[in-house]
């Protein structure tokens, strides 16, 4: 049995997706089966069931953690090729594609927002990350799936690949970091990944947390060809997400990162 753009258009519009609607996608093209057209026939016909006005965007992420073999320096916008499977690395190499311009966290999207989901990747107020204060910054494709409570979707795939995940986790370190008094928002900011050079970052486990949202009514399942289409809005996704690890931080986060928010804590309060 084979899939065809249509299938996957119509799983998408079961799912939740309207017309003008954002889709941001994570995938596995084998999951599907065979596809009719292979993978331009996925990410078309998600365009198809957002359609007229719709966008559809894939993180094609090229920084693979080791800042030796990927000096960011190195990162070509237009060249650069995604780890992140077939689906896309297919979609970044469209000709209709554009890609937002950022070593570690970079989208691709094609439709009649591409190009405003992925411009001015980094610019507005920064958010700490472990890679670049300007990957989830205000003003990049994450924020703006945030803004547009853009559709988010797995296909064939859990939510350990969830990269909208980091943008939360950015959110919840700012908050609070931001609790501190400002002469010392350094001091702890600096005690935590950054730059590329250490890995102590909160770190929530995906799968996980996609139970906690389950439980809460926010993910959708939907089949689709030989797997299962798992979908949530944005909005819901970090607003629930950061409720859930604000209540009780010590289950989510390791040991050593749970000590660091006690003693932030205990600083706040001195």
């Amino acid at each position: 049995m084979s899939t065809t753009r249509r299938d996957i258009a119509e799983a998408f519009r079961k799912a939740g997706v309207v017309a003008g609607d954002t889709v941001m996608f994570h995938g596995s093209l084998k999951s599907l089966g065979f596809v009719e057209g292979g993978a331009v026939s996925v990410y078309d016909g998600i365009l198809d069931a957002a359609g007229p006005g719709g966008t559809v965007a894939a993180a094609t992420l090229w920084y693979n953690g080791n800042p030796e073999e990927c000096p960011k320096e190195l990162f070509d916008v237009n060249t650069s090729p995604t780890w992140t499977g077939a689906l896309a690395e297919t979609l970044r190499r469209d000709e209709r594609s554009c890609r937002s311009n950022s070593f570690s966290h970079s989208v691709s999207a094609i439709g009649a927002r591409a190009e405003e989901l992925t411009a001015d990747h980094g610019k507005g107020r920064a958010y700490p990350s472990p890679w670049s204060e300007q990957s989830f910054a205000e003003i990049s494709p994450w924020s703006k799936f945030y803004q547009w409570n853009a559709f988010y979707a797995f296909i064939g795939v859990d939510m350990n690949s969830c990269t909208m995940k980091h943008y939360i986790e950015s959110r919840f370190v700012d908050k609070l970091l931001r609790s501190l008094p400002p002469e010392r928002y350094d001091e702890f900011r600096n005690q935590l990944a950054k730059d590329c050079k250490s890995t102590f970052w909160i770190f929530y486990p995906g799968q996980v947390m996609r139970e906690a949202l389950e439980e809460r009514g926010l993910v959708q399942r939907t089949p689709i060809g030989n797997t299962t289409l798992l979908s949530i809005r944005t909005r819901p996704l970090v607003e629930a997400t950061l409720e859930i690890l604000h209540a009780d931080p010590e289950k989510w986060c390791t040991p050593e990162f749970y000590q660091w928010i006690l003693s932030l804590e205990k600083a706040r309060s001195c």
